[in-house]
């Protein structure tokens, strides 16, 4: 590997290939797009001049001169990808989910360590400017104590579509596709919870996979509430923090993702900006907006060039990502038993989560 140029093989230009990892990697210093794994050869040659696109993943993967492959395929093709990636002595990056069971991500980890190779799970909404201005208003402690979070997710989509993300099989439903960032961005403020337990349903008609879910996470004094929806339209709060001092709102989802749909990048003037901002309402009954910071998904990929080269710490390790597949797949359980579930963490991996 160089420093001034690492290569990148992406595999897979469906809605997360083309919409985030490929001007994120393009735009990231360090790195290179050099290859794509697609069956949109045309569209590609369009979209993206000078990038080989070859029709498997095998292909990308039996390429030595690439560094990292990032898997941006359907949820049911990481775990297999993954290790084959780490078995050719690729470093990796998996979209969400890592896979589709704990088994599944212990295995990947292991691997990982045994190869000594970067897997890391793009977690992009670490970086989202709510999320960070929540982490900052909890620092801050403007609300006080804090006793309960609620973290939605939701989107107003009435129509079922026929696309793997919404199938029953093939690693679809709503639970996968958008529990991981919740579950992540919760881990992320509070650790590993003591309990968990969930709900999950079919909201729409015709749909056959779920299209709305809910799942709670106890810590001792904290109630977390994270709830996704495709029939929820007129914005409900992306994040209610309410403490011992007051509360904290946010309404509207972190704005990169249109950004980048709409042709942004980072480094753009207006890359990252939201002017909304979120409100506090005070114990004494003052109301106040704050603003929120940029968001910054380019740290991501800044962070995996900076690990790979042996200068930074891997942003999402495989230990944080076993930790939320641990709560992915117990709150299925606890959903199907009507009760609450303790994760199903050994001593070990809760050191290593702890890191």
């Amino acid at each position: 590997m160089s420093a001034a140029r690492l290569r990148v093989a992406l595999i897979g230009y469906g809605g997360a290939g083309r919409v985030f990892h490929a001007p994120l990697t393009q735009h990231t210093a360090g790195l290179e797009l050099a290859l794509v794994a697609s069956s949109r050869g045309d569209e590609l040659a369009r979209a993206l001049p000078g990038v080989e696109v070859v029709a498997t993943p095998q292909h990308a993967l039996s390429r030595d001169d690439i560094d990292l492959v990032v898997i941006a395929s359907p949820n049911a093709t990481h775990a297999a990808l993954a290790e084959a990636a780490l078995r050719a002595g690729r470093h990796v990056v998996v979209d969400k989910p890592f896979t589709l069971t704990l088994a599944e991500a212990r295995g990947l980890a292991r691997l990982a360590a045994q190869s000594g190779r970067v897997l890391a799970v793009f977690q992009n909404r670490r970086w989202d400017n709510d999320f960070l201005a929540l982490r900052e208003v909890l620092a801050s402690g403007q609300i006080g104590r804090l006793t309960w979070l609620e973290s939605r997710f939701d989107r107003f989509r009435p129509q079922v579509q026929d696309r793997w993300r919404e199938r029953a099989d093939d690693g679809g439903g709503i639970w996968l596709d958008l529990g991981p960032h919740l579950i992540d961005q919760a881990l992320q403020l509070f650790g590993l919870p003591a309990r968990v337990g969930g709900r999950l349903s079919r909201q729409r008609d015709g749909a056959v996979a779920d299209d709305g879910c809910e799942a709670w996470l106890d810590y001792e004094g904290l109630r977390v509430s994270l709830s996704a929806s495709m029939l929820v339209g007129g914005g409900l709060p992306r994040f209610a923090a309410h403490g011992s001092a007051g509360s904290w709102i946010r309404h509207g989802l972190d704005v990169q993702e249109d950004q980048l749909k709409a042709g942004l990048v980072p480094g753009d003037t207006e890359w990252g900006e939201d002017a909304r901002p979120a409100c506090l309402y005070r114990g004494d009954g003052e109301i106040l907006d704050l603003p929120v910071p940029r968001g910054r998904y380019e740290a991501f990929y800044a962070a995996v060039r900076d690990a790979m080269l042996g200068c930074g710490a891997n942003p999402v390790p495989p230990a944080q990502a076993v930790a939320t597949m641990a709560v992915l797949e117990t709150v299925v359980e606890a959903a199907r038993l009507g009760r609450m579930l303790p994760l199903p963490l050994d001593a070990a991996e809760r050191t290593a989560f702890a890191g």
